[in-house]
């Protein structure tokens, strides 16, 4: 199986705004190892929360960067941009653009479905783009 090849197509079918495409690669047991408030750690809340960003960020595009597959595993180093359209954790709609960082790590089963999930995103970076957190000074 080229699980970096199905890493890739997780980002292609969330930038097409394919929600049930991208959670049929999900293993029905998938285990989100980041935790986002208010969601379960499952298939169903990491869908509920794609649902949640895609409506808020109507031309999400996730860009991964590099792809890096090691046994069952996949890391990406990934760029996300968008426009605040919507309402997003109860911040209402800014119209401004954000571009943040993140990885994604992923364990993929014999099946080639996602069985977990870790990752890190730059939420401050985002806040700061999005004027709900003020900018530091310039390094």
């Amino acid at each position: 199986m080229n699980h970096a090849a199905t890493m890739r197509r997780l980002y292609d079918l969330i930038n097409a705004g394919d929600i049930d495409g991208f959670g049929a690669l999900l293993a029905d047991n998938f285990v989100d190892h980041e935790a986002v408030p208010g969601l379960a750690p499952t298939k169903d809340g990491v869908t509920a929360f794609f649902r949640m960003y895609i409506a808020a960020f109507p031309d999400l595009c996730m860009i991964p960067e590099d792809v890096i597959a090691s046994g069952d595993k996949v890391v990406a180093r990934a760029r996300a941009t968008g426009t605040h359209k919507g309402e997003f954790m109860g911040m209402s709609p800014t119209g401004r653009r954000v571009e943040v960082q993140l990885i994604d790590i992923i364990r993929f089963g014999d099946d080639g479905r996602a069985r977990e999930h870790w990752g890190v995103f730059d939420q401050l970076a985002m806040m700061q783009q999005l004027g709900a957190i003020p900018a530091g000074p310039p390094a």
